[in-house]
């Protein structure tokens, strides 16, 4: 059975913080809790809190967290294997793990440093958040009066906090930037200042908990307000490599870890049932049908290979941004061409292997069926979608980006 190497580029060696175990050795330890949980995860639209706790006191959601307040940085790699571990053992875990992963990488660089710290103390933290300015800040003594929506909370019913974006009001106005523009900030929210619409109806990651999150006039202290997406993160001299890496290539390249482990754990569900099944009309089991072997063949050189283009890439801009250099518009576009196309691949890998299973993957206890369900909705999230593959041409045909997250 073909399996991943877990050695293939320079960060594949590079220690973590303090003396726990490889986090992906922590994860695998989970995979037998994990996969216990799914079916009600499935069932109940959101993971049980005992699976999110056992990921939180495993240190899983702080792994990109900056070291000063406990966590570990880790680089691409090491967070995108851990993830891929985890989805592996069910997709909607893998995506919850990989959004709380980011919400608490970029939070614990965001916030003040005192603030970080008591905060990440807490061994059993899980931050949910969106990062779309969808709700209103009203200063007041103190901080900030806040109120807004937020669609797509992933993890909000294990969380303690949602941090939200929102815009700063100047009266009934929205207040400018000295460059134009609306003020931006985010707001960490207590759990017992906002509430849970239960809109998460869906087919695919239904276990994900991506339920809308409602705040009616909460207040935030001005220590819990943060400026992420306005330049209010670590300074230069104070950030690790990971936290110089280019944001909007952090958000996209976690995103492949869920995919990637989805369709591995697919390829896995297909080589046992082939060795199991015998179609009807046939003397012979499946795996041993040659157009089964082509299509196997593929699924697995697609996932393979489009997953290496994503270490490339990524491994690409780490060295320049750990040699203190900036990545260019070309590595930046790479990076996000890679990891949208291998989420497209992951899916094509998937589809491959549901169609040559027959009609076994179209029942809903066919591991396939789930499996396909969810690879569907990665590429689905604007930092991996299909749009990038055009937006990509442009930028290394030297035409500007067409996006505001490449428009340099």
């Amino acid at each position: 059975m073909p399996r991943r190497g877990e050695n293939l580029s320079i960060m594949a060696d590079v220690a973590v913080a303090g003396d726990r175990p490889d986090p992906r050795d922590r994860a695998r330890a989970l995979i037998p809790l994990i996969r216990e949980c799914a079916d009600e995860a499935e069932r109940e639209r959101h993971l049980p809190e005992r699976v999110a706790a056992a990921m939180a006191a495993a240190g899983l959601y702080k792994i990109s967290a900056p070291r000063d307040v406990g966590g570990e940085e880790c680089d691409p790699r090491t967070q995108i294997e851990t993830i891929e571990i985890i989805a592996g053992g069910d997709g909607a875990t893998g995506w919850n793990l990989m959004i709380g992963i980011e919400n608490m990488g970029f939070l614990g660089a965001a916030l003040a440093r005192e603030t970080a710290r008591k905060l990440y103390a807490d061994d059993s933290l899980i931050v949910s958040g969106a990062l779309n300015p969808l709700g209103r800040a009203t200063p007041v003594a103190g901080g900030y009066q806040v109120s807004g929506q937020w669609p797509f909370a992933s993890g909000c019913h294990n969380a303690g906090w949602f941090w939200g974006q929102c815009i700063v009001m100047d009266g009934d106005a929205p207040a400018e930037n000295p460059g134009g523009g609306p003020v931006l900030r985010e707001m960490l929210i207590a759990r017992d200042d906002f509430e849970i619409l239960d809109t998460w109806h869906v087919s695919g990651l239904r276990g994900s908990g991506s339920h809308d999150v409602l705040a009616t006039d909460a207040f935030v202290p001005n220590e819990r307000v943060t400026a992420a997406m306005q330049g209010g993160m670590l300074p230069g001299d104070g950030a690790g490599t990971l936290h110089r890496f280019p944001p909007f290539n952090r958000l996209a390249y976690n995103k492949v870890g869920v995919a990637t482990g989805i369709a591995q754990a697919a390829i896995d569900h297909f080589a046992a049932l082939a060795s199991e099944k015998q179609p009807r009309g046939s003397r012979k089991l499946l795996r041993e049908k040659v157009s089964v072997h082509l299509a196997f063949a593929e699924a697995v050189a697609i996932l393979g290979a489009a997953r290496a283009f994503v270490f490339e890439a990524v491994d690409d801009v780490w060295r320049v941004v750990d040699a203190g250099r900036e990545a260019t518009p070309d590595q930046r576009m790479g990076v996000h061409l890679a990891c949208s196309r291998a989420c497209t691949e992951a899916v094509r890998s998937v589809e491959i292997l549901y169609a040559a299973a027959g009609t076994t993957a179209n029942f809903v206890d066919c591991p396939l069926d789930r499996c396909l369900r969810d690879v569907r909705v990665v590429p689905q999230h604007i930092m991996v979608s299909p749009q990038w593959q055009e937006t990509a041409g442009r930028v290394l045909l030297g035409l500007p980006g067409d996006s505001p997250f490449f428009n340099d």
